[in-house]
């Protein structure tokens, strides 16, 4: 079940238009992110690739014994794996939550901008010869699909789409909240990208990760089992994007909650400090549940919040990222603990 809203009208950026806002998007990558991958063939995560580098030895637990290097093994009776660097064509897709609840936020942008930063730094970031880029992007009207392309011109049409799009109502009744029954959700949109993301590559889930999240912790999400099934054939990262009111109440007096799905309305006072309480323990557990559920699936796990810097987060998480792929084995498995 997803958490209500505090309803309130769309801040800063979006009073902007697009072209204003996609410009203004291009110059903090450029400027602030680009030049983090060094190497042409790089991308967000460290991964297996497929070009061949000379082997190394075995480490149990770590290595696939599909990548055993027989002759090496038998030659120095030391068990060895092939070592591949980064694939020279990196096909990306990316999978976008335009769904309502990411029509929120209190800070300088709302969680649905975030997310359009944050397809931004994947598009730019992940730019070379060769490279491709595809996206499916789940709207209240359906599913928009971009077909994987190269070149800047896809990237630029597919951000001037997502800034463009209709912002997602909740639904006034019961009524309305059944003819949405129907509409794609994050589980649809992730077992259509297993369907054509045949080709190993790179896998980037932008999303709140609410959608359908069982309130019984212990019950995998709907979602859970196709993105641990895109984690076994692709590098996945997964982009949660959460603002702060969804995480504590202010003492603001009389609010107005708004189930950004039903459109179901509820006022409480916020004076009440336990009832404030309640509220931060159970997002507390939501947000844990989402971050267990990431885990589970063998995604890399990459919050951003819609009042943080989210370029400066990007920047550590690809450090973190490439220190533990440098590091050896046994600080490794420390850092991921």
């Amino acid at each position: 079940m997803r958490r209500a809203h505090v309803a309130q009208a769309d801040p800063g950026l979006a009073e902007l238009a697009p072209d204003q806002r996609l410009r203004r998007l291009e110059l903090t990558v450029t400027r602030r992110l680009n030049g983090l991958l060094h190497g042409q063939y790089r991308g967000l995560l460290p991964g297996p690739g497929s070009e061949p580098a000379g082997s190394r030895e075995y480490r149990p637990g770590e290595d696939e014994v599909r990548r055993m290097d027989w002759a090496v093994t038998a030659r120095t009776t030391v068990p060895h794996v092939r070592q591949v660097d980064a694939d020279r064509e990196l096909t990306t897709w990316l999978l976008v939550d335009g769904s309502a609840s990411m029509e929120f936020g209190t800070a300088e942008l709302d969680k649905r901008e975030l997310a359009v930063a944050a397809v931004a730094a994947v598009g730019f970031l992940t730019a070379g010869v060769g490279n491709r880029l595809g996206a499916q992007v789940l709207r209240a009207d359906g599913v928009r699909r971009f077909p994987a392309r190269s070149g800047r011109t896809h990237l630029l049409a597919l951000l001037r789409t997502l800034l463009a799009a209709p912002r997602a109502t909740a639904p006034a009744d019961r009524a309305g909240r059944e003819l949405a029954v129907g509409l794609p959700d994050l589980a649809d949109g992730l077992d259509a990208l297993h369907r054509i993301a045949n080709r190993r590559g790179l896998v980037v889930v932008v999303s709140d990760f609410l959608d359908g999240l069982p309130d019984d912790p212990d019950q995998q999400a709907p979602w859970e089992r196709t993105l641990r099934r895109l984690a076994a054939r692709h590098q996945v990262l997964a982009i949660e994007v959460t603002d702060p009111r969804e995480l504590e109440l202010p003492d603001v007096g009389l609010i107005t909650l708004v189930d950004p799905e039903t459109g179901r309305r509820r006022e409480v006072s916020t004076s009440d400090r336990r009832l404030r309480e309640r509220y931060a323990q159970a997002a507390a557990a939501q947000r844990e549940q989402v971050q267990k559920a990431l885990r589970r699936s063998g995604a890399t796990h990459l919050p951003l919040r819609t009042d943080g810097d989210w370029s400066a987060d990007i920047v550590r998480h690809v450090h973190a990222q490439r220190r533990l792929a440098a590091a050896p084995a046994g600080q490794r498995r420390g850092g991921a603990s």
